[in-house]
């Protein structure tokens, strides 16, 4: 049975199409949204259509951006000599929000996954390889600790190593604030590989 009017029923529907939000916080969402002022609703409609019609794929990065060339790219500051590869624009702004990168990155938008049919010619592998030719003197995997971001890290390493470039994987393992208790056997063996000296 249907609880509210067709609009509404829709509006609920497509909130709750988007990731990460379940049918109680779109009809959150929904009321918020009705309830908002007509002109508010009118921008953030707005903003969305443009940011869908105005935002592609940095030609160097392949990261998100409203510009052919993103910020990050386009800095001469940045180290170009390292790059480090990442699954999704997210990881690269979680990577920024530290402070302490100086070198420009590579967006895969996705991991190599058997499973669900990616293929490394469904991520951006190529555009990976073109950037190579360049003075690149690093490359550092930083995908996740997932089985997906494993596969994906050994297959662009034994792409890069034939080239002569220097290749690097992120460290990971206890998160600070766990308990070893509670931690998994992998990841207690990925941080005993991974100590340094004090």
């Amino acid at each position: 049975m249907d609880l509210y009017s067709g609009h509404i029923n829709r509006l609920i529907e497509e909130l709750a199409a988007l990731p990460g939000i379940g049918s109680k916080s779109a009809q959150r969402l929904a009321f918020h949204l009705i309830n908002m002022p007509k002109e508010r609703v009118n921008r953030l409609a707005k903003v969305i259509l443009e940011a869908k019609e105005n935002v592609r794929y940095c030609s160097v990065c392949c990261t998100l951006t409203d510009q052919d060339i993103c910020p990050i790219c386009a800095n001469d500051k940045r180290d170009h000599r390292t790059i480090m590869v990442v699954e999704n624009t997210r990881d690269l702004t979680a990577y920024e929000k530290t402070g302490k990168y100086e070198g420009i990155y590579h967006v895969l938008h996705g991991a190599i996954s058997p499973m669900l049919g990616i293929g490394p010619n469904d991520i951006r592998l190529k555009e990976l390889m073109t950037r190579l030719q360049g003075e690149v003197e690093e490359v550092i995997i930083a995908t996740n600790s997932s089985l997906e971001g494993e596969t994906t890290a050994m297959y662009i390493s034994k792409m890069i190593k034939p080239t002569g470039i220097r290749v690097t994987r992120i460290a990971s393992g206890v998160p600070v604030g766990g308990d070893l208790e509670y931690i998994d056997e992998v990841t207690l063996l990925r941080a005993l590989e991974g100590r340094v000296e004090l």
